[in-house]
Formats: C-alpha cells, structure tokens, sequence
C-alpha cells in the first residue's frame, strides 16, 4: 500500500497547495466569494461537474447499482438533469443579475423582504450538505489507513476547511478543477473498465444476476419521480450551484459551459451504476451496498491504480464539500449576519470583506466537523436538508423568474407553508418518506398563488429595476478588467 499511501498524501499536499497560490488571487468580495465571476468554458464546466458529483453520487452511486443494477444510476441521472435545466433554462438570466446568494436575487424580484427567512432555510440546506460530505471521508480514510472515524472526519474536514478558508472561490475553482480530472481518470477511464473485465464481461454479469438488474426503471418509478422532485429541482434553487452559476465569465459560458457539465453527470451516473453492477457479481454478499466501492477497489485494482481511485472518490467529496462550505458561509454573512448587523445599526464601520467572509468560512467549517463527528444517520440528515429546500423555496424562486404577478406576501407565505408542512409531515410519516416532500411542495405553490393574488402586485419600480438586471444592465461592475481563463 505504500505507493497508495504516496499517490493519496500527494494529492492531499496538492490541495493545500492549491489554497495558498489561491489566497494571492482573493483580492476583493468578488474574487473570493465567485472567483471574479470570470470563468471561462473549460474552467466552468469541469468545476460545475466537479460540485454536484460528491460522495454521494460516487460511493452511493455504485451502491445503488450493486443493490438495484442499472436502474442505480436514476439518482445520479436526475442530478444531470438538473444541471442541463438549469444551464439550458435559467443559467444566463441568474448570471446577469450579479448577485452573491439565492436570497439576494429573492430581495430583487420582490422588493427587499423575502431574503432573511429564505436565508435561514438555505443556510440549514448547505450546513447539512457540507455536514454528509465530511462524514464521507470517515469511510475513504477507514479503507486507506484503518483509521478511526472521528481522526478521518477532523483530518479530512481540516484540509477542505484550511483550503476553503485561505482562497475562497479561486481556490475552490482550482482543486475542484484537479478533482474533476482526478474524478475522470479515476472512475471513468480506470475503475469502469477494470471492474467490467473483472466481472467478465457484460454477457457474464447477465448470466449470473436477475433480469430485473438490467431493466432501466427497476428501481421504481415513485423512487424515479422522488428523485426527480428532490434532486432535479434541487439543482435548480441550491446556494452551491448557483453560487458556482455566479463564476461564470459570460452568458454562453454559464448556458454552454453547464450543459456539457450536466452531460459529464449522465455519462458518470450510467458508470457508477455498471461498476455496482459488476461488484454484485464478484461480491454478491456484501453486508451493506455502500461498502461495493470500497470494496471492489481495495480487492481488485493494482497497487498504485488503487491508489488513484480512491484519490478520485476523496475528490469527489472533497469538492462537494468545499462547494457546501463556501455557499453555507456566504448565506450566513450576507443573508443572515449582515441583515442583523443592519437591524441592530451595527454597519456602521467599515470592514475588511475578504477577511469577514474567510472568518464565516473558518467558523462554519469548525461548525460543520463538530456536526459530523456527532451526527450518525447522513441518508435522514441530507433528506431533510433536500426536503426544506424544495418544499420552502423552490416555488417562490422559479415562481419570482417565471411569473409576474408572484408577490413578496406570497413568496413568504409560501416559504413558511411549505417549510413547515415538510416538517410536519416529516414527523408524521417518517423522514424517509416521500409524502413529504409531494405535499409540501403542492402546499407551498397553493400558499403561493393565493397569497399573492390575494395581495397588492409587485411595486412597478421593484419589477422595472429586477427586469433590467435580468438583462445584464444596472449590474454590480467588476472589480477589475476581465482576463481570459479558460
């Protein structure tokens, strides 16, 4: 394992590195917090890949193959799709309006009273998001060094913090790019083929497991729609997407740049599902599905190609997590901190902003370790996060881009209605559930509609300004001339 050990300490050293060359380009709140919104095609779409492919889709991906087949990949699948919606849809329109968080374009379209309690429920979101990617590395560090599982979460959740916390944006954008090329060698153009061949082959992994294995909507279809409302239309509202949406240097690099994104997710969700599959067949016995990735790694890559992988499944949730983490400190300071500071009448100095947003990233990356060596179940956890955010918010953000008429009354009743009934039927039905989130989101979009028909329309003025900076005009001006990156 030794030459695994190097391959691993190496790319962990790369990342720090990265922080600190990252931490001489966060000159201003622009640059740290949305990398001076001047991505090019190349840099944004391997980043935008690299956040939404974490943990989750990489060692739950293949899990959900091994226990279902090629129906596996649906959950990975509806991310992609999401990101396509997003990117063909709504991308261009979100980069134009210059902001830094979802509840800032909330205040925009309804007039400035919508923001703090969508920012509650957003920060919750990306806190219990950074929380199940740290958990993650509990597991990887466990197959690597047979190491204890509060040292993995602390050394793990340490270096994502220290990079995070030195370059912002700049230096997230720069190892998510590396986890993006470590993620593909790794798991596409290694793991993939080399788990195929072990199996022997597609026409053996038919031979020796059950038909059902192989039919494309085995998992179910109420799972398939349930990851649709919860995956799909959470690509489209989270604070870690859109946040990186905001990196983008242009209109075409946000639309185009996110569809080639989203088409990298539907290629690697087919991919985990087939190495499941594979894994079922070489270990049919595995006394839990989550454990076919590592597993099928350890036993059947050489010595350094291991290595490798495993560094592919750290990136993986490496960049979720520091995509998590950025976005979950953003909403604290600017949704949250900076709206109590204001109603306190404590903004009255002037502040370093480079520094106030490292000091929000420092201080919820501690929040989110302590979380994550106290919190066991990370499946309920990201069910409630996915749940709050859906239920609350996506009605009044798709609703304020998509209809006129929408209110900021009706965008807070919709918040409150739908937050709470995902909470109340949470308990009732389990947080498992699927209920939940169906009637949430239909008791929001009720709430939505009638409160703000019931309630005078948005003032002309709001809606004139939002129009205009729909359109790339009265746009926040770049701090600085912009380069070409690509």
């Amino acid at each position: 394992m030794a030459v695994d050990y190097t391959v691993i300490v190496v790319y962990l050293a790369g990342m720090l590195a990265m922080g600190w060359w990252g931490m001489r380009r966060a000159k201003s709140k622009s640059d740290f917090l949305v990398a001076g919104r001047r991505l090019g095609p190349v840099m944004y779409s391997g980043t935008m890949a690299a956040i939404v492919l974490g943990g989750a889709s990489t060692i739950g991906g293949v899990g959900l193959g091994y226990q279902y087949g090629l129906s596996g990949a649906w959950m990975v699948f509806t991310i992609g799709l999401g990101l396509l919606a997003l990117s063909v849809f709504f991308s261009a329109r979100i980069a134009r309006l210059k902001v830094y968080t979802v509840s800032e374009m909330l205040d925009l379209r309804y007039g400035g009273r919508a923001g703090l309690i969508s920012g509650v429920v957003m920060w919750a979101y990306t806190l219990m998001l950074a929380v199940t990617s740290t958990i993650a590395y509990a597991t990887i560090f466990d197959v690597l060094f047979d190491m204890n599982r509060t040292l993995a979460i602390v050394l793990g959740g340490s270096i994502v913090v220290a990079y995070s916390t030195l370059g912002g944006m700049w230096s997230i954008t720069l190892t998510d790019m590396v986890q993006f090329v470590v993620k593909t060698i790794g798991v596409l153009l290694l793991l993939l083929p080399i788990a195929v061949v072990k199996a022997g082959g597609f026409g053996a992994m038919k031979a020796k497991l059950p038909t059902e294995y192989f039919d494309p909507l085995g998992i179910g279809g109420e799972t398939i729609f349930t990851y649709v409302l919860i995956y799909t239309f959470g690509m489209l509202i989270g604070q870690d997407i859109w946040q990186r949406v905001f990196t983008a240097r242009g209109d075409r690099t946000a639309k185009w740049g996110g569809t080639v994104a989203g088409t990298y997710c539907l290629v690697y969700a087919v991919a985990g599902a087939v190495i499941g599959t594979a894994a079922k067949v070489l270990y049919p016995t595995l006394p839990s599905a989550d454990t076919a990735f590592a597993t099928i790694v350890k036993d059947e890559l050489p010595v350094g190609v291991r290595g490798l992988v495993l560094a592919a499944a750290l990136a993986a949730v490496m960049s979720t997590s520091s995509g998590a983490l950025i976005a979950c400190a953003t909403v604290a300071n600017n949704d949250i901190w900076s709206r109590l500071r204001g109603a306190v009448k404590r903004d009255t100095e002037d502040h370093d902003e480079v520094k106030g947003n490292r000091v929000f990233i420092l201080v919820m990356g501690i929040a989110v370790i302590c979380t994550a060596i106290a919190l066991n179940n990370v499946v309920e956890a990201l069910t409630v996060a996915y749940n709050l955010l859906v239920g609350g918010l996506l009605v009044p953000i798709l609703g304020g881009l998509l209809w006129k008429r929408g209110t900021a009354h009706g965008a807070l009743a919709s918040v409150a209605v739908g937050g709470v009934a995902v909470i109340g039927l949470m308990a009732g039905y389990g947080i498992l559930a699927n209920e939940p989130v169906y009637y949430g989101l239909l008791l929001s979009l009720a709430a939505y509609v009638i409160v703000s028909l019931a309630t005078p329309a948005t003032d002309a003025a709001v809606l004139a300004a939002w129009r205009e900076r729909l359109a790339g005009r009265d746009a926040e001006p770049l701090s600085e001339p912009v380069p070409v990156h690509q």
